[in-house]
């Protein structure tokens, strides 16, 4: 095991590199005229997965984003570990917004700052460290399977997996899409919140009325909305949809300097829910209102 930590760290500076040239290619799947972009961004990562010792390396696609496959092959009588990742990022807003240009990595106070330099090209340099610290021969079988449109809800992926299960079977699947409690500590995630979004719609009236002079007698349709998603939490800011599975959460928890800071929750503004963070966040049901049009 010391060995192998000494390979993982020596391994680190050039995975870093790796990483940090990843971040640099605009691969955002949901804009158009950056279709190259993520076209560009597959071949940097099958050229990556090609130089670290995979021999089987191909980019595929069924009609979206340009996904990798790299296989190793399992010695006789060992597992298949399957590794996902995805290389493209969401779209960067307003470049006005950032303290740093969004595809030109920055370290500030130990973290590396750019698009994706998290989400999930950080997935690809861990698979990337952990083969190469295994110098090309690792334990088991290994096959990398790295998306292109992940952040776009993975309209192709049905596809993909269709066309292409027998390269992706395996006995274990790690998804390095995903959270730690903290950078010090290893952790592996077993189980997530399922999720579900909707679209509700809201009409109360055929046509428009002039306020003034229906006001308070027939309801206009946005008070109706608020008043149904103020249905879904109760006064402490727990989910009050009936039914909604909790499980238990590892016996872990932060304080709320940590969530502030984390989080960048503004002063006056406080959590919501009642338990542990760690339950909150892992275990217990949550609702989130993520916009309004009228």
């Amino acid at each position: 095991m010391d060995d192998l930590i000494a390979r993982v760290a020596a391994v680190l500076p050039s995975v870093r590199g790796d990483l940090e040239n990843l971040v640099r290619i605009e691969s955002v799947w949901a804009d158009p005229a950056r279709r190259g972009e993520v076209q560009r961004s597959a071949q940097a990562v099958a050229d990556l997965l090609t130089a670290a010792g995979f021999a089987d390396v191909e980019i595929v696609s069924e009609g979206g984003a340009p996904a990798v496959i790299a296989r190793h092959p399992a010695p006789p009588g060992a597992p298949t570990v399957l590794l996902y990742a995805h290389h493209d990022v969401q779209p960067e807003g307003d470049p006005a917004q950032w303290d740093s240009p969004p595809f030109e990595p920055i370290e500030r106070a130990g973290r590396l700052y750019g698009r994706g330099s998290a989400d999930d090209k950080a997935g690809i340099a861990t698979h990337l460290a952990a083969f190469r610290a295994h110098r090309g021969t690792p334990p088991v079988g290994v096959t990398v399977f790295v998306e292109g449109e992940e952040e776009s809800g993975s309209p192709s992926l049905g596809a993909l997996l269709a066309a292409h299960k027998d390269k992706l079977a395996a006995d274990v699947i790690v998804i390095a899409d995903s959270d730690n409690w903290t950078p010090d500590i290893p952790a592996l995630t077993v189980s997530l919140r399922g999720l579900a979004d909707c679209v509700v719609e809201v009409e109360t009236l055929h046509h428009g009325l002039h306020s003034g002079m229906w006001g308070g007698v027939v309801p206009d349709a946005l008070t109706v909305l608020v008043s149904l998603l103020a249905s879904l939490h109760d006064d402490a800011g727990n989910v009050a949809v009936a039914g909604l599975h909790e499980s238990s959460a590892a016996d872990v928890d932060r304080g709320p300097d940590w969530v502030r800071a984390e989080s960048g929750l503004l002063d006056g503004v406080t959590e919501i829910g009642s338990g542990t963070v760690a339950q909150r966040l892992w275990a217990k049901p949550a609702i989130t209102v993520i916009g309004i049009e009228f």
